[in-house]
């Protein structure tokens, strides 16, 4: 139930898809999709919840990723992951990739900066 819950909006499967080739801070995937830090915040938990995506926290930053299959909680998750790796994902991805390019070659300083001037 929780991994369709966290499939069932489309911007939790495009953070997923932004996650496929590499770990992100929660900054860049706030960047990336201009989320409130609240809604990301709920998505991300939704997803971890799932056990679709792991976490590691370094100083102040929290990075996300994709779960490893092992780590996986079910069968059904493994499965959702190794399709989602593998799926060109819905018409917002292909630009939503080109976005995390520019936001890959920005400071991760500057960009968790900016979004703390947003909402203090």
């Amino acid at each position: 139930m929780a991994i369709t819950k966290a499939l069932s909006d489309p911007g939790r499967v495009r953070i997923l898809l932004a996650l496929r080739r590499r770990e992100l801070c929660v900054c860049q995937i706030t960047e990336l999709f201009g989320f409130a830090p609240s809604t990301m915040s709920k998505h991300l938990s939704i997803l971890h919840h799932a056990g679709l995506i792991q976490s590691r926290k370094t100083e102040r930053w929290v990075h996300y990723r994709l779960a490893r299959p092992a780590c996986a909680g079910g069968r059904s998750a493994k499965r959702w992951i190794g399709c989602i790796s593998r799926s060109p994902g819905p018409p917002e991805a292909k630009a939503d990739a080109q976005r995390l390019g520019k936001i890959l070659q920005m400071n991760l300083k500057e960009i968790c900066r900016r979004q703390c001037r947003r909402r203090c």
